[in-house]
């Protein structure tokens, strides 16, 4: 079977797609959606942000350093951290760090496993590698750790009533936060769930597209994207309970009791 070569995007092909976008455009002011303005900025972030990423790697790529490679990597959870605590509607002091402790277990985990122990590539830190297994990582994490912190800090929100009340029947401060804890971890799950049990049937990956395009056999682009994808709800499971733990013993202190003072509603 010949393999098949990438084939190579023009900026004219670049363009015909960005008309894509500008059909999404057109139809925005035609039904008053008021998105047009939104959906510009988006895209001149796509091509800017992504144009960077480019140079950037292709530097990395080069130089193969390390300290360099783990700082990339440090830079990347930063902003995945600064991302997924600027979403949910509630927040705390602190809550930055809670996140990027979360996304650093999650991420860092299992990268490392999967480049370490699976693929096992050589040096260790082969940025060809470790940037895109961890940026799929931290792409997945934060949405499940966004969702989470969310649903948690929702849920002690609403029912502050019920909680105190367990408290003050003698439960721990673990066995009152347990209910909402549960239902925040659900949540947080749910999209790499909904994604592994409709994936192969409803949707091809982007990864495994990626090789297809690029010449893989159709099975290596499998065996890799069965991989990616427990790769995916293993580390948004540990970043989940990572920061659902964090946000607990920031609510409740020492002497189980609910401290609802420190959490801070955005403004709509």
């Amino acid at each position: 079977m010949a393999t098949a070569s990438a084939i190579a995007l023009s900026t004219t092909d670049l363009a015909i797609a960005g008309g894509l976008v500008l059909v999404a455009g057109v139809v925005s002011v035609a039904m008053r959606l008021d998105l047009e303005r939104k959906l510009l900025l988006g895209a001149v972030r796509t091509v800017v942000q992504l144009i960077l990423l480019g140079y950037c790697l292709e530097f990395l790529f080069q130089i193969e350093s390390a300290p360099l490679v783990l700082g990339w990597l440090g830079i990347m959870i930063t902003a995945a951290g600064r991302a997924a605590m600027a979403r949910p509607s509630r927040t705390y002091k602190g809550a930055f760090l809670s996140g990027w402790i979360g996304l650093a277990i999650s991420a860092l985990l299992t990268t490392f496993t999967v480049t370490g122990a699976i693929v096992g590539i050589d040096p260790w830190y082969d940025p060809q590698y470790l940037i895109p297994f961890a940026g799929m990582v931290l792409g997945n994490s934060l949405t499940g750790i966004s969702l989470t912190v969310d649903s948690l800090l929702e849920t002690l929100d609403d029912k502050q009533d019920e909680v105190e009340c367990l408290l003050c029947l003698g439960a721990t401060r673990w066995e009152a936060a347990r209910g909402p804890i549960q239902i925040a971890l659900r949540r947080g799950m749910t999209p790499i769930l909904n994604s592994m049990a409709v994936v192969g049937l409803v949707s091809i990956p982007g990864m495994m597209t990626g090789q297809i395009l690029a010449g893989a056999a159709p099975m290596a682009a499998v065996r890799y994207q069965i991989v990616v994808m427990f790769m995916l709800a293993g580390a948004t499971a540990m970043g989940s309970i990572a920061v659902a733990w964090l946000v607990y013993r920031r609510m409740f202190n020492d002497r189980h009791q609910l401290r609802m003072e420190r959490i801070i509603r955005r403004d709509s």
